[in-house]
C-alpha cells in the first residue's frame, strides 16, 4: 500500500488522470489524500468532482477556498467570477449529488503525526485543536443552517482568532485560516490581501510555517493553496518521492478568495 499526496488540482481533470496514471494508483490497495481546491481554473471541474467522488474511501480531501466559492455560487449568494470555470457542475444533472458530497468533506484531517489542511494552521492551534475547530465547521455545514452560514461566509473580519469568538465570526475565522491563510503574525492575525510569495509578506508577517512556537510544528502538515501554477504534483509518503505532471490546460489566473 502507498499513500500519495496531491496538490490543488482546480478542475486540471486530465492531469489528474495523467497523475493517478504515474504514480500506478490503485484504489484497492493505495490511498490518496487531496489537499483541496479540487474544482476552478482549470477546463473540467466536473469531471474532477465526479472521479474523486467516484473513488470512495481510496481519497480523502480537505476543502479548499475554490470548493468553498463553487457551493457559495451554487447556494446563490456570490456571482461566479468572470474567470471561473464552474458552469459545468452548476448545470449537471448530478449536481445537487456532488454538491452535497463536497458540503461533507472537512477542513482538516489527522491520522497520527499527518495533518491535512488545505491552506494552513495558525500558530497557537495545536494539532488537535484544528481538528475540533474543523469539526465545528463540519457540524455547521451539516445542519439546516448551512444556506445561512455560507451566506454569512464571505469576509475577512475577524482578522485574529480567539478563543472567545462565538457564532458567524467564530466559523469564518476557522474557515479562512484553514482555506486561505498564507501571512499572518505569531498572535494569530492574518493577512489575506498579500496573494505573492513569501518574500513579500507584509510588515510584522510572516508565512504561517515560518513562526517557530507554532503549536502545530511537531506533526507533518500537508498543504496546498500557495502553489506555483504549470503543473500537478503527487508526493509519496513512505519516500517523499515526488511525482509530476505537466500542465496542458490553460488555466484562468483569478483567485476566488
Amino acid at each position: 500500500m502507498s499513500h500519495f499526496v496531491v496538490g490543488d488540482i482546480q478542475g486540471c481533470y486530465a492531469e489528474f488522470e495523467q497523475l493517478l496514471e504515474l504514480i500506478a494508483f490503485e484504489p484497492a490497495r493505495d490511498r490518496l489524500w487531496l489537499v483541496g481546491d479540487l474544482v476552478n481554473r482549470g477546463p473540467d471541474s466536473l469531471a474532477v468532482l465526479r472521479r474523486v467522488k467516484g473513488l470512495g474511501k481510496a481519497a480523502v480531501t480537505v476543502l479548499g477556498n475554490h470548493d468553498f466559492h463553487l457551493l457559495i455560487v451554487a447556494a446563490g449568494h456570490r456571482l461566479a467570477h468572470r474567470q471561473d470555470t464552474l458552469a459545468a457542475i452548476l448545470t449537471a444533472p448530478d449536481r445537487d449529488e456532488l454538491l452535497a458530497w463536497l458540503r461533507a468533506r472537512p477542513l482538516v484531517v489527522r491520522d497520527g503525526e499527518l495533518l491535512l489542511v488545505h491552506a494552513g494552521l495558525l500558530p497557537s492551534w495545536t494539532p488537535a485543536i484544528a481538528a475540533m475547530l474543523s469539526g465545528e465547521v463540519e457540524k455547521m455545514l451539516a445542519s439546516a443552517e448551512h444556506d445561512l452560514f455560507l451566506r454569512r461566509l464571505y469576509g475577512d473580519q475577524p482578522a485574529r482568532w480567539d478563543d472567545a469568538l462565538m457564532g458567524y465570526d467564530r466559523l469564518r475565522v476557522i474557515v479562512n485560516a484553514c482555506t486561505r491563510l498564507r501571512f499572518c503574525t505569531a498572535d494569530d492575525t492574518m493577512d489575506l490581501s498579500e496573494k505573492r510569495g513569501p518574500a513579500f509578506a507584509p510588515a510584522g508577517f510572516a508565512p504561517w510555517f515560518a513562526h517557530p512556537e507554532r503549536k502545530s510544528a511537531g506533526v507533518t502538515v500537508l498543504c496546498g493553496h500557495w502553489s506555483t501554477l504549470g503543473t500537478l504534483t503527487a508526493m509519496r509518503m513512505e519516500d517523499q518521492r515526488v511525482f509530476q505532471v505537466p500542465s496542458r490546460s490553460p488555466i484562468a489566473p483569478a483567485d476566488a478568495a
